[in-house]
């Protein structure tokens, strides 16, 4: 399981930078650059403070991807230790990205 930091904090699955999900999917089939990614489970925090009460937060989890440009995509699966997805108060999952992405 990959550890993710995560600053979107516009995320309602976001708490303490970390993912209330115990799975993600990084989107970005054809990534040149993290720019060119994004959360795909990313869904907008509504209502100011609302957050994901269903579930604690995690901070190792399984990250699906896309982006088989990067180096760490082994078979559909991120194989870094570590990964952050970057976006702050994003309202859509195209103003995330995975910071951790690199090209091969």
């Amino acid at each position: 399981m990959t550890k993710l930091d995560c600053s979107v904090t516009g995320c309602m699955h976001n708490a303490e930078n970390c993912c209330c999900k115990n799975t993600i999917l990084v989107e970005g089939k054809t990534a040149q650059d993290k720019c060119d990614t994004c959360c795909g489970s990313f869904d907008e925090k509504k209502g100011g403070t609302f957050r994901n009460l269903f579930k604690t937060p995690e901070s190792r989890l399984e990250v699906e991807c896309e982006a088989t440009n990067c180096v760490y995509n082994t078979d559909r699966r991120c194989s870094a230790e570590h990964i952050g997805i970057t976006g702050g108060n994003a309202t859509v999952s195209m103003q995330t990205e995975c910071s951790s992405f690199q090209k091969r």
